[in-house]
């Protein structure tokens, strides 16, 4: 079996990954092609089902998460994969060639059932319902995850244990879309290290009995980081209790808004040394867009006043990348339809494209 045929029926071009039946599926369509460059359906398929194949010898690959349901206020972030991409596109029509040269391969999307998540939240009635409808007559399918998260750890794992030197690229997605990545690179890279762009902790043990979802990813990584400061937060200010309580009962690292809003370049310095004193050797760089200030991209779920600067998140990923191994990055939360104005949603996707462009850079070393 080949990687593609490991791989297609978990995953559809980019662009591709949200079930559309009638309405907007000719819209989707047309946005895949122009994503995969191709004139034609099959001509879509052929060349994603060469890249696949690439996977296996890349030094990157870049996947979509368009799932939404771990979110927790507003919805609208299933839209980022698709939409991201396109405003690159739109913005530098070469860049993904460009970044195909370095050894990017662009995965596509996840396909997403809308109404799951993972697949531990499932009965074994559903997984079986949800594993007809999605694989038919698939030999092998009843051991085909069948939810976001779930597929997308079961597509990284499969990539790691071929190649283990690749990074990851995630585009969300809410933000239980990192997790994935974390828990593949976390038994695959001694010394990770995550650090995670954020207004919210996101450490909750659970959610509402949930385990897995936007309010609870961080401190599952943390965990299954062994602690010790390996989880290094930047731009918290909305919580309900202060950094003394997260350092003491987590033993995180935090390193909030107000902070770094007074001295960015200093507070650069310090999560520099944050990550080496917990000897920390390669990076995953977290990133919901609504560590930002709402100024720099209104168009999120849970947008918080008072936030980082754009510049202080793109010399925070540069910095990370030249002194660390960045083995993986994403970016989360892009809700641009949630923006109060199209000016709005267009700067939101210009924010979200370029914090893409740099992660991407710094994790192949691409020229700016």
């Amino acid at each position: 079996m080949t990687l593609a045929d490991q791989l297609s029926p978990l995953l559809r071009p980019a662009g591709g990954g949200i079930h559309l039946v009638s309405t907007g599926r000719d819209q989707q369509a047309a946005l895949v092609r122009r994503l995969a460059g191709a004139t034609t359906d099959a001509e879509v398929t052929t060349r994603w089902r060469a890249e696949l194949e690439r996977a296996a010898g890349a030094r990157a690959v870049l996947l979509g998460i368009p799932c939404d349901v771990g979110a927790g206020f507003r919805r609208g972030a299933n839209l980022a994969p698709a939409a991201i991409r396109a405003a690159l596109i739109d913005r530098d029509p070469a860049w993904f060639e460009r970044a195909r040269g370095a050894g990017l391969v662009d995965l596509g999307d996840v396909f997403t059932v809308p109404q799951l998540l993972h697949d531990e939240m499932l009965s074994d009635a559903q997984l079986a319902a949800s594993r007809r409808a999605l694989y038919p007559g698939l030999p092998g399918a009843d051991a085909l995850p069948v939810s976001p998260l779930s597929i997308a750890e079961r597509v990284f794992r499969t990539l790691l244990a071929l190649n283990p030197g690749l990074r990851l690229l995630t585009l969300g997605g809410d933000h239980s879309a990192a997790w994935p990545a974390v828990a593949a690179l976390a038994s695959a890279r001694p010394g990770l290290g995550v650090v995670q762009l954020d207004a919210h902790t996101d450490l909750l043990p659970e959610r509402l009995g949930v385990r897995l979802c936007f309010g609870t990813w961080s401190f599952h990584a943390n965990e299954l980081l062994g602690r010790g400061g390996r989880m290094v937060q930047v731009g918290i200010r909305a919580s309900r209790r202060d950094r003394a309580h997260w350092e003491s009962t987590l033993d995180v690292r935090q390193l909030w808004a107000d902070e770094a809003r007074r001295d960015p370049a200093a507070a650069v310095e310090r999560v520099v040394a944050l990550c080496r004193d917990a000897g920390i050797s390669s990076v995953y760089l977290s990133n919901d867009i609504d560590g930002l200030d709402p100024a720099f991209a209104p168009g999120t779920g849970t947008p918080e006043p008072d936030g980082l600067s754009l510049d202080f998140a793109l010399a925070l990923i540069r910095r990370l990348g030249r002194e660390f191994e960045l083995v993986g990055g994403d970016v989360m939360e892009v809700a641009p339809d949630l923006a109060p104005t199209p000016e709005g949603r267009s700067l939101t996707l210009a924010t979200a494209t370029e914090c893409l462009r740099v992660t991407c850079e710094a994790l192949l070393d691409l020229p700016a």
